[in-house]
């Protein structure tokens, strides 16, 4: 199978020549592993292929104007957001240090500078899909249709929850301004993909390691019919959707089902109701899975051996009837020895073999 039949299968929930593998790091991961297969620093595409990657990315670049300035070694994106860099014992994170619309009106919100959809450059779109040829393409990712963490990194996190709470307008006009841009950007990605484009990729992290981040209540008043215009986008190109949360999140499960989602990523196996038998067993037949290798795991803290028996033993759950693409549950972290990451997509290969296919 070509990568991109091979994960349409697996997404349909039928099983393919083998799982599905896709890839996601910090740049210390990166540029340890090409560093072991011996790749130009530069290669992405080299290491994308050593690991077996199905999966690739598309989007538009921003080329609009600098719209807000840095402070020292404060540096401000398009929206506004700001951080600065810290250093931790394995590398470091462009960290959020400031939150310029904590305290904002409405009419605050409604001066501040945010991106324009005229900003970006569409026409590399379709320079990326024809160069991915038969690989599987997404485009959005896990900031597309984001409103907590998002709203989070301007207001501050827990100004965000009483916005949601409380039906704050200064807190719900920056969601809306912020998702209309963000819608706009995604149609106009998949009219440049021209017919090319497999999945949309959303976002948004709905539990804790031990519940859901908010209720049900909250997430069908506020969150799920926001998201539902993206879904509803995606059919309009005859594509589905895969949705990022992290945390325990199966708590929303049934509902991502009723909107049309496809495919659920992350999959955190620590965090509660988030093992992978339960979801195969709860949600297997009516939904996809990307993710549950867990960062926080045996790649992290384990031996080779553990990283081996962790991957099979989650194939071995997962892979029956397809629905299912093994991949990081967030960006591998920099305290990951370089030896488990290689022996994780190893197995991977090793283990997520089919007997066969299912026919087309």
């Amino acid at each position: 199978m070509t990568p991109r039949r091979r994960v349409l299968t697996a997404f349909a929930r039928r099983q393919p020549d083998r799982v599905p593998i896709d890839y996601t790091a910090n740049p210390e991961i990166t540029a340890g592993l090409k560093a072991h297969f011996g790749l130009d620093a530069a290669d992405d595409e080299g290491l994308l292929k050593a690991l077996g990657v199905d999966f690739r990315m598309v989007g538009a670049p921003y080329v609009g104007p600098k719209r807000h300035a840095d402070h020292g070694d404060v540096r401000a994106d398009e929206w506004g957001r700001r951080r600065r860099w810290v250093e931790h014992g394995t590398g470091g994170y462009w960290d959020y240090c400031d939150w310029p619309l904590r305290d904002a009106t409405v009419a605050d919100i409604e001066a501040w500078a945010l991106p324009d959809p005229d900003d970006y450059d569409y026409a590399a779109v379709a320079d990326q899909c024809a160069r991915y040829g038969d690989y599987f393409i997404a485009c959005g990712g896990d900031g597309c249709g984001d409103i907590i963490n998002s709203n989070g990194m301007l207001r501050t996190m827990a100004q965000t929850l009483i916005d949601l709470a409380t039906d704050e307008p200064a807190g719900l006009r920056l969601v809306d301004r912020r998702l209309e841009i963000q819608f706009e950007i995604l149609r106009r990605t998949l009219e440049a993909g021209r017919g090319r484009i497999d999945l949309m990729r959303i976002g948004e992290d709905l539990g804790t390691q031990i519940g859901p981040l908010i209720g049900l209540d909250l997430f069908r008043r506020h969150i799920r019919p926001r998201h539902q215009r993206f879904v509803d986008l995606a059919e309009q190109y005859g594509i589905g959707v895969m949705i990022h949360s992290c945390g325990s999140s199966s708590w929303a499960f049934d509902d991502f089902i009723d909107m049309g989602i496809a495919v659920v990523d992350t999959l955190q196996p620590e965090a509660k109701d988030m093992a992978p038998a339960y979801l195969k067993r709860r949600f297997g037949q009516r939904l996809a899975f990307h993710g549950m290798m867990s960062t926080a795991g045996p790649v992290a803290y384990g031996s080779v051996d553990d990283v081996v028996a962790n991957v099979r033993a989650t194939l071995e759950t997962m892979m029956p009837g397809g629905g299912y693409a093994l991949a990081p549950t967030h960006a591998l972290q920099s305290n990951s020895p370089i030896e488990n990451v290689v022996a994780m997509y190893a197995a991977a290969a090793e283990f997520g073999q089919y007997g066969a296919a299912d026919p087309d």
